[in-house]
């Protein structure tokens, strides 16, 4: 009898709104399939009709304009290799423990975006002297705690940041239309940035000279250093250095003999220079093997070979070092909120006979 494949599967944070996080640790290609993609939302998802889709370009612009899928489509494409990471990933390993989805290491994922960039559309609608950001708004909307009546889920970027030439609006993930669950028809992709800012279902761009204070830019996705109030908040924009090990697993239970240590690390422009592993909770370090092939945005693999492992019990730590010299911190810096973990990854194992 042929035996059955066995394949990994999201785990479920949240059904609604759906919130699922990537079985980060069991994928070994470059990209991630869709089905494998974690999965962030806000509200229901939206109803939509493609053959009745526009975007809507406007507000302090010369030129206002709607544009068709047929019409983006139309416009030469670039294709951004990046990753999309939660600004809440890793949220379960703050100390204290902090409110809100506790997801581990899965809020991750990453593939090759297709589209139009964000900058086209702007120079085409010709933005007015005095901008200063640029409003995207999606299609999904509804009842936000705290808020009265229902709203978009909203984001603002900086105009250098918007005009950036890897800033797309996309139409396509890994060569095929992006699914509707990843924001099918379009999504804008915001590479270096936490994923909120990756807006999904895209409708409207909305250019401004006033900075944008939907509940989505200045309530949610804000660090508050405080646990009792809002002194010293400042905003969640770019990715932090980090690393996590996949292999072996939190708790796992390993033979004696000689195991390979490996996984990823990644960084908001996707340049890691180092990698350090440490098997005996921090005494001693030694450099991993990073895959030579780092990709645009894309996280980075990294291996190392842990021979003759006696039996025992085993503190393993990661530690990345980008292209700038900075280094993964001991301690996240923790705020209410959740967000950005980033301390040096830690994994316990026990080796037996």
């Amino acid at each position: 009898m042929r035996t059955p494949s066995v394949r990994p599967f999201l785990t479920t944070r949240g059904l609604v709104p759906e919130n699922q996080e990537s079985p980060v640790h069991y994928i070994i290609p470059e990209t991630t399939e869709p089905r494998f993609h974690f999965r962030r939302n806000h509200f229901a998802y939206p109803s939509l009709s493609p053959l009745s889709y526009w975007l809507q370009v406007e507000g302090h612009v010369e030129n206002p304009l709607w544009f068709s899928l047929q019409d983006l489509l139309a416009l030469p494409a670039v294709t951004v290799p990046a990753l999309l990471e939660c600004a809440g990933n890793k949220r379960g390993l703050f100390e204290p423990v902090v409110y809100g989805e506790q997801w581990e290491k899965g809020a991750i994922s990453q593939g090759y975006w297709t589209g139009v960039p964000l900058k086209t559309l702007l120079e085409k609608a010709v933005v007015k002297e005095g901008a200063a950001e640029v409003v995207t708004i999606g299609m999904d909307r509804g009842k936000r705690p705290g808020t009265e009546g229902s709203v978009s889920f909203a984001r603002s970027l900086p105009l250098e940041k918007a005009t950036h030439e890897d800033t797309i609006i996309a139409y396509a993930y890994n060569d095929r239309s992006i699914p509707f669950k990843m924001g099918y028809p379009l999504r804008l992709i915001v590479p270096g940035w936490y994923a909120m800012a990756s807006v999904k279902w895209l409708r409207q761009i909305r250019v401004s000279e006033e900075s944008f204070t939907g509940p989505y830019q200045t309530e949610d996705y804000v660090c508050y250093p405080d646990k009792d109030s809002d002194e010293g908040a400042f905003p969640v924009t770019e990715i932090k250095l980090d690393s996590s090990i996949l292999q072996p697993m939190q708790r796992a239970i390993l033979p004696s003999g000689s195991h390979t240590i490996h996984g990823i690390a990644w960084s908001s422009t996707g340049v890691i220079a180092r990698i350090y592993v440490s098997t005996d909770g921090g005494t001693s370090w030694s450099e991993a093997e990073l895959d030579p092939e780092q990709v645009g945005y894309h996280w980075t693999r990294w291996s190392m070979e842990w021979l003759d492992v006696q039996p025992g019990n085993y503190t393993i730590l990661s530690k990345a070092v980008d292209a700038s010299g900075a280094a993964q911190p001991e301690t996240a810096f923790w705020n209410r909120n959740g967000y950005g973990y980033n301390a040096v990854d830690r994994v316990e194992v026990k080796v037996e006979e």
